[in-house]
């Protein structure tokens, strides 16, 4: 791959992409998800090739009270949060809250 030296810029801070996007409807996009493993319901206006998928895609979710979390194929857990608190936590691990154990 070549690059053009013409075309690098220098810049004077470092920069930093810890931008999370808000929710257009103010719903994280596992949402659905979330409702149909703690209720058992389809949201309004979904078609049967829409049940089937959402059925398909809570099958590796499970809830734990209110947090929705993710199986791994080596047995980890994911947890899901919403665009707020992934804003929390992304300035606690770039304010090194958590030192040099990130992960």
């Amino acid at each position: 791959m070549y690059v053009d030296p013409l075309h690098i810029q220098v810049r004077d801070q470092h920069a930093y992409c810890n931008a999370v996007e808000e929710e257009v409807d103010g719903k994280p996009w596992f949402h659905d998800i979330k409702e149909y493993l703690r209720m058992g319901i389809y949201p309004e206006q979904v078609t049967g090739d829409q049940k089937r998928a959402l059925r398909r895609l809570s099958n590796g979710f499970f809830l734990s009270g209110r947090v929705l979390y993710k199986r791994t194929p080596d047995l980890g857990l994911l947890r899901y949060i919403d665009a707020s608190q992934s804003t929390t936590v992304m300035a606690e691990v770039h304010a090194g809250v958590c030192g040099t154990h990130m992960s």
